[in-house]
């Protein structure tokens, strides 16, 4: 059953309040709040049951047949909602907004709260260790605004990005984007590359927020950029029902203070999850990530993503570690406070998006009281950091919460003894009722000498007086006892001193909920005024746990202070690569890297499994190790300031675009040639084997050459293409380098060490026996091998293929084959080799 398709006239007035609501919300999965129960209806019965494997059953609405529904407890409605908006959907709150005991006729409904995957808020649906941005895009036909924010740290940001198409997309993925709010006249072939090829969830809005957040709008002078701000906020405010209070400025974020890496690089790199399995166990920041707190840990991400320029502050960052690695007593007790500090800045997330528990406010009471201790241990460092330690908040949250509070807010149980004088006294009269029922329960058994009865209570008859029934005939007659339930084997009764004290009790204990309640939503209201501040304290103490996790791995792993040249040299003795070194069962051997201002390429030659590719990610590593603020993985590091990595690692289709290997090699390779600058660095592993031999080749060589000649950037270069290694002859700035090996017995052994000169001989037959490939395909290779390598064959190489094209036998003085053995095909234009191809055509004829 369809709900556009039922008859509105015949349904309940329950039904029909739904149905209006829920007209509001037809993107949504509206949860319906029932009683104790979220209940879903039609459409939205049938996709919760079928995604979350729940019962589909049928509710009674008026109508002739009834109508599809399902439903969840609204006590564990967590980890469904969780598992339907992981899997795209929007979820609707609908809670009833008045007590059922007040209303007259149907219970006041309305959404408080929509939940999309760039919106959520709540700690146990998050990941602690990345951010959870949604971002708008407009598109000015010039330029692109992207803003972006985190609801659940309360950061705003806009990025402004050249009208390219791969940038824009670059940026976004980078950021790992949830959920994108994008214009109506938004190109279409963009908006299916994003949903289709990279799963993003997107929204299709042109309005923009009015006359609300004024002041937040303002932060920024640009109207392009407040018309991005508008735009999102209108998302978040009128369609998600957000409220911003944690929103106190815009960040205008500037690319240029950043080295620049796509996300190729940051995939190739491993920088934030492995590129097999996509998770974040052996990448680089599981490796440099020793934080105590969420926040620091995101702010870690965020500096290996956003490697800096500005060499003053990355001195900044290096003294500090240095301090820390001299003060290592200090800095225990640093990591000892941070431990006790929880996710404030989400923390002030759900303080302004209404969704705050008791035990939230305990966290933050908990997270407060360190930061006296926290102040003092900085200033003993001599850090310039002004930390704000929220004395009168903390002394607010200690007087007035309990220390272990329900999770729902109208169970009681919330408000500590004396911080409100009318709550003291209700909480008398309910402690001293339940005395009086124990004493009231002894005086009727003294007084009927009816041992075994007892004084009960249920939430249905209230508070009786409960007796066997071979007793009854024992009461006492004139005690004016009301009959109230009859069992199987008892009788139950009220007394009017019984009702008098009931009342009285009851109504107590509904008092004190909700006393408790408005009290806490007080309370709630005043940590608002603090959220500025608190917003403020977290960036700091973010802050000082990822420098503190910098030094515990600069311990850890025997990292050294970089220095930093203008020089553009690069000088790394003994450098190595912190993971591979890590997780690696054999000893790792380290390898030098010396390039002086002259040498621009280093051109590295070696087999297969032998090291290339791990030399090459350990420079630019090293080199984002730095950027960050880092010591390094080496015994020495001079190093220049680098402004962009480029990095082509790697074969691999791009099977959703429909790109093959090749041609994913050649874009990523001239996103490098059109946009490095001499300040950059290169890395290319064995470009152009995509392609046929010479095609392959050919296309490396020239690249090599524009790289060399026309950029002048830091560049490693690894091939089997061996005829590239005359380009150190041929060339100024190119340096020849190969990773060692031996061969014994017809075994390879690698050594994995880099020395200078290009290797002669290639190993791939070894490689394939070490892989397991069976014995006679590796003895065939070999044999075939021999063939090739034998004089005759590279001085008949000709003859032979024209044997095999004709069939029959080549003589020595044969004119076709003098012909081709006379031609230069690697320096010949496109136009000579179709006039020689003619030619020796021609010839074949005769």
């Amino acid at each position: 059953m369809l709900r556009e398709e039922v008859d509105r006239k015949k349904l309940s007035p329950g039904m029909l309040q739904y149905m209006e609501i829920k007209d509001n919300y037809t993107e949504e999965l509206l949860f319906y709040r029932l009683g104790d129960f979220y209940e879903l209806f039609f459409q939205d019965g049938e996709i919760t049951a079928r995604e979350c494997e729940l019962t589909l059953t049928g509710k009674n609405a008026g109508l002739d047949e009834r109508i599809p529904m399902c439903g969840v407890p609204y006590h564990s409605v967590k980890p469904y909602i969780e598992k339907l908006v992981n899997k795209g959907y929007k979820v609707a709150i609908c809670e009833q907004l008045e007590d059922p005991k007040n209303a007259k006729g149907v219970v006041k409904r309305g959404v408080t709260q929509v939940i999309s995957k760039g919106t959520i808020v709540d700690n146990d649906l998050l990941n602690e260790h990345d951010n959870n941005y949604i971002a708008s895009v407009l598109d000015f036909k010039y330029i692109y605004i992207l803003t972006y924010a985190d609801v659940s740290t309360g950061s705003l940001n806009i990025l402004e990005i050249p009208y390219m198409k791969d940038k824009l997309i670059n940026e976004i993925l980078n950021l790992n984007v949830k959920e994108l709010i994008l214009a109506d006249n938004t190109d279409v072939d963009l908006i299916n590359i994003l949903k289709n090829n990279y799963g993003i969830d997107i929204n299709i809005s042109s309005e923009y927020l009015e006359d609300k957040y004024q002041n937040l709008v303002d932060t920024v002078e640009d109207i392009r950029y407040k018309t991005g701000v508008k735009h999102l906020l209108y998302y978040l405010v009128v369609k998600e029902l957000k409220e911003l209070d944690h929103f106190n400025n815009v960040n205008l974020v500037d690319k240029n203070s950043y080295l620049e890496m796509d996300i190729h690089t940051v995939r190739n790199l491993e920088l934030v999850e492995t590129l097999r399995l996509k998770d974040r166990t052996y990448s680089l920041l599981w490796l440099l990530d020793k934080t105590k707190t969420s926040m620091g840990s995101r702010c870690l991400k965020h500096w290996l993503l956003n490697p800096l320029k500005d060499k003053k502050m990355l001195i900044s960052r290096y003294d500090k570690i240095d301090k820390l690695n001299e003060e290592f007593i200090l800095r225990d007790k640093l990591k000892n406070i941070l431990y006790e500090i929880y996710d404030i800045e989400r923390l002030c997330g759900k303080v302004a998006c209404g969704n705050l528990n008791a035990r939230d406010l305990l966290q933050l009471k908990t997270s407060l009281k360190v930061l006296p201790e926290l102040k003092q241990t900085v200033e003993e460092l001599k850090f310039s950091y002004d930390i704000d330690t929220h004395n009168v908040l903390y002394e607010l949250l200690e007087k007035a919460i309990y220390e272990n509070p329900p999770v729902t807010l109208k169970e009681g149980y919330l408000i500590k003894d004396g911080y409100n004088e009318e709550l003291d006294e209700l909480k008398s009269i309910r402690s001293g009722g339940k005395s009086f029922i124990a004493d009231f329960e002894n005086k009727l058994k003294e007084d009927t000498g009816i041992k075994n009865l007892k004084v009960g209570f249920n939430k249905v008859f209230g508070y009786y007086i409960e007796i066997s029934k071979g007793q009854v005939k024992d009461i006492p007659e004139g005690l004016n006892w009301e009959r109230r339930q009859t069992l199987t084997n008892y009788e139950r009764y009220i007394s009017p001193d019984l009702k008098e004290k009931e009342s009285l009790i009851l109504n107590a204990e509904e008092k004190i909920i909700n006393i408790e309640y408005d009290l806490f939503c007080e309370i709630k209201e005043e940590v608002k005024k603090y959220l500025i501040s608190l917003k403020n304290v977290a960036s700091i103490i973010a802050e000082i746990d990822a420098i503190c996790s910098l030094s515990v791995a600069a311990d850890d792993y025997n990292l050294v202070r970089p220095t930093l040249n203008d020089e553009h040299i690069i000088e790394i003795i003994e450098g190595r690569h912190p993971v591979v070194e890590r997780v690696s069962k054999n000893s790792y051997v380290c390898n030098d890297c010396i390039m002086n201002k002259d040498i621009n390429t280093l051109l590295i030659t070696g087999p297969n499994m032998s090291g290339k590719s791990t030399y090459m990610r350990q420079l630019a590593i090293i080199v984002i190790m730095a950027q960050i603020g880092s010591f390094v993985p080496a015994k020495i590091a001079n190093l220049p300031v680098i402004d962009k990595i480029f990095t082509r690692i790697g074969a691999s289709d791009d099977l959703v675009a429909g790109e093959s290997t090749f041609m994913v090699e050649m874009k990523e390779a001239k996103n490098a040639l059109v946009n490095a600058t001499s300040d950059s660095l290169i890395l290319f592993d064995e470009l152009g084997r995509g392609t046929a031999t010479y095609d392959g080749m050919s296309l490396a060589k020239a690249i090599l050459e524009y790289v060399n000649n026309n950029i002048k950037c830091k560049t490693l270069f690894s091939t089997h293409y061996h005829e590239l290694t005359t380009m150190e002859r041929e060339c100024n700035g190119i340096k020849n380098v190969h990773v060692s090996a031996n061969e014994e017995d017809g075994n390879i052994i690698f050594l994995h060490k880099i020395k200078s000169g290009a290797v002669d001989k290639s190993y791939g037959i070894h490689v394939a026996k070490l892989s397991g490939m069976p014995d006679e395909v590796i003895k065939n290779a070999s044999e075939i091998l021999k063939y090739y390598e034998s004089n005759k064959t590279k001085k008949d190489t000709g003859k032979v293929q024209l044997a095999m094209v004709f069939d029959e036998p080549v003589k020595e003085d044969n004119e076709i084959v003098n012909k081709i053995k006379d031609t230069d095909v690697l320096n010949m234009t496109p136009i000579e080799a179709m006039n020689l191809l003619y030619e020796l055509k021609e010839m074949s004829k005769k």
